[in-house]
């Protein structure tokens, strides 16, 4: 339970980050990336169509991630996105890497955070909490309070993009709206009916 709990919290983290990312922040990153990476993307966002803009890729990417917090894909698209952050930030800690002390990372985080912009850091940082790194304890430490990288209130914004009902659950909302619109008429009509019987035979 306690790990399940803590899995659901990282991904909470996760998203918040993401969340922080700016769609500008997105489309600069997508750019940048490997052609297999941004495959890989487009693959877990659902996009079909090579040649669609990446404004829309950072819609699908969103949509994806509002989605997938139970099937993975927030997960996926996190550590996807924030490889090549993952990769400076290894290589900048050098032997420090596997256990890094909160100290080792605030030394690169300025590096990190003016190579790849700070969203694309806590991106970075949110997603090894994710996978379980074992300086998780000290990594959620610098987004709850760290100046460089601390996540923005998660009162600020919902915890991942709202999205419009479906058209099926839309009309399924309408029609139970008629259902129960129906009922209250029935109702009423029925409770006319028997204060007309009673009145008819108070006269009898």
């Amino acid at each position: 339970m306690n790990t399940t709990k803590a899995h659901i919290a990282a991904l909470s983290l996760l998203d918040r980050a993401l969340i922080s990312v700016t769609d500008d922040e997105l489309v600069a990153l997508l750019a940048g990336l490997p052609e297999d990476h941004v495959s890989a993307i487009k693959r877990i966002s659902s996009v079909r169509d090579e040649e669609v803009p990446e404004t829309e890729v950072v819609a699908a990417i969103r949509e994806a991630a509002h989605k997938g917090r139970l099937n993975g894909d927030l997960q996926r698209l996190g550590v996807v996105l924030s490889d090549a952050c993952l990769a400076d930030c290894v290589e900048q800690l050098g032997d420090a890497a596997d256990l890094p002390s909160e100290e080792d990372l605030q030394k690169v985080m300025p590096a990190l955070v003016e190579k790849h912009g700070v969203g694309v850091v806590r991106l970075m940082l949110a997603s090894t909490v994710v996978g379980e790194a074992p300086a998780s304890a000290t990594i959620i430490g610098l987004l709850k309070t760290d100046e460089a990288v601390k996540l923005p209130p998660a009162a600020d914004k919902p915890l991942a993009p709202l999205l419009p009902l479906p058209q099926d659950d839309a009309d399924r909302l309408a029609l139970k709206a008629q259902r129960k619109e129906r009922k209250a008429q029935d109702q009423a009509a029925a409770k006319l009916r028997r204060e007309q019987v009673a009145r008819a035979k108070n006269r009898v």
